[in-house]
């Protein structure tokens, strides 16, 4: 538990990393390997990287302190984000990566004729 809270900030940050590269995998396996397989696990991932270790991490921190800390506030804070605007971002990327990979089909036709 102590080395958890000496690297909370350290975890934190590799675990956006990771949650991260996860959203970009989750878009991949859906347009350019259309996976549904791949997809679902890549939505696992995702969740096991994001949401579920920084919500412990948060809950471990207010638990042993007791008191809402600097650290505890910015996973609420992501958490709020990922609620609010982050869903917003999301649909937006979704967008833009559907035009690169299925736009890349096309450009691929384009040059063999």
């Amino acid at each position: 538990m102590n080395f958890l809270l000496e690297h909370k900030w350290v975890i934190l940050a590799g675990l956006e990393v990771l949650a991260w590269l996860s959203t970009f995998f989750v878009f991949y396996a859906r347009y350019a390997m259309k996976s549904s397989f791949w997809f679902k696990a890549a939505a696992i991932l995702l969740a096991i990287t994001g949401v579920f270790p920084q919500i412990t991490m948060g809950i471990i921190s207010f638990a042993v302190s007791g008191k809402l800390d600097i650290y505890t506030f910015v996973i609420v804070l992501l958490l709020l984000y990922g609620f609010t605007f982050g869903k917003k971002q999301v649909e937006k990327l979704d967008v833009w990566m559907q035009r690169i990979f299925l736009n890349k089909g096309n450009d691929v036709d384009k040059q063999k004729k």
